[in-house]
């Protein structure tokens, strides 16, 4: 299958990056290369870095970025070892980042990938697929009460208690394989009225598949190091599908803008903490009427803009 991933909000993307012709971009979540692709025809005698854990996104970005090959880099590998990954290459500081952090259209229409419940396929998940931990071992090997705060907190299904408790029941006759086999579980475990309102499997494998591939912790742990890599005037701009990512980005770059933590009352900072930049965003950027028209799964999409000032 080829590899297929719509660009949200590609043009507003571009322009809050500010690009420098001369300058260095990364991209952490490289996919097909499509916001890639309009980074690097604006470059002149800067230099663009791909990153991604997923080996038909590297494939597909190859090919896709060919008419640029002098100005590009592209690295396999998490996005969260990406400070690690520049430096190797001498990189110390960017003129801009860029993460999209939705799950590409490749892998969610790729049956044998195990992502989606539209599909009956072995429950995989992995974005990088060279890491052991799938989704199968998530549903088979974690206990019901792990199983319960990964559906409640990653998933926010209000059913999570009796999803989790209906997981360990089925897997105690036979190991579950399938996605049409959790499906059939997740499903005996809402109540019929409640299915009314969308796939009732929807909530649990967004759950299972951020804990698979860690994703809010990469998160979490990577802005920070992000922000510190930009030179001034740079900006990282982050593009989240759910509210979990959303606020884990607002949080940080507020943190990054206003880091003092004396109490309101003190007089003076005493704490030390000195601001890094600006949040460019107060409210999140959406996609357009006409995008949506286009391309339905950017609907929840939101688009925030930190800048650095230091």
């Amino acid at each position: 299958m080829e590899f297929n991933h719509y660009s949200v909000m590609l043009a507003e993307t571009i322009d809050q990056l500010h690009i420098d012709p001369d300058g260095i971009y990364v991209d952490g979540t490289l996919g097909g290369g499509g916001h890639a692709f309009e980074v690097c025809r604006r470059l002149v005698g800067g230099h663009f870095y791909g990153i991604d854990q997923d080996d038909a996104a590297i494939a597909a970005a190859g090919q896709r970025l060919a008419p640029f090959l002098e100005k590009v880099t592209i690295l396999r590998g998490n996005y969260g070892n990406a400070k690690a990954m520049l430096a190797e290459r001498g990189v110390r500081s960017v003129d801009g980042i860029l993460l999209d952090l939705g799950v590409s259209s490749y892998q969610l229409d790729t049956e044998e990938r195990g992502f989606s419940y539209r599909f009956d396929a072995p429950l995989d998940m992995r974005m990088d697929r060279r890491q052991n931990l799938t989704a199968r071992d998530i549903v088979n090997g974690y206990s019901e009460l792990e199983l319960f705060h990964i559906i409640r907190d990653y998933g926010e299904d209000p059913f999570a208690r009796n999803i989790a408790k209906h997981i360990v029941k089925a897997r105690e006759k036979a190991p579950i394989e399938t996605t049409f086999e959790l499906n059939d579980i997740i499903k005996a475990a809402i109540p019929a009225k409640m299915r009314q309102n969308g796939h009732p499997s929807k909530q649990t494998f967004q759950a299972i598949r951020i804990e698979c591939n860690h994703e809010l912790e990469v998160l979490r742990n990577s802005l920070d190091d992000f922000i510190d890599l930009l030179n001034p005037g740079g900006r990282i701009c982050i593009i989240t599908f759910h509210s979990l990512e959303d606020r884990i980005v607002k949080n940080c770059f507020r943190e990054n803008e206003n880091p003092c933590t004396c109490p309101p009352d003190f007089p003076v900072c005493v704490c030390g903490k000195k601001t890094k930049g600006k949040v460019i965003t107060r409210k999140p950027i959406l996609p357009g009427a006409e995008e949506l028209e286009q391309n339905s799964r950017s609907k929840s999409a939101k688009l925030r803009v930190f800048e650095k000032t230091v």
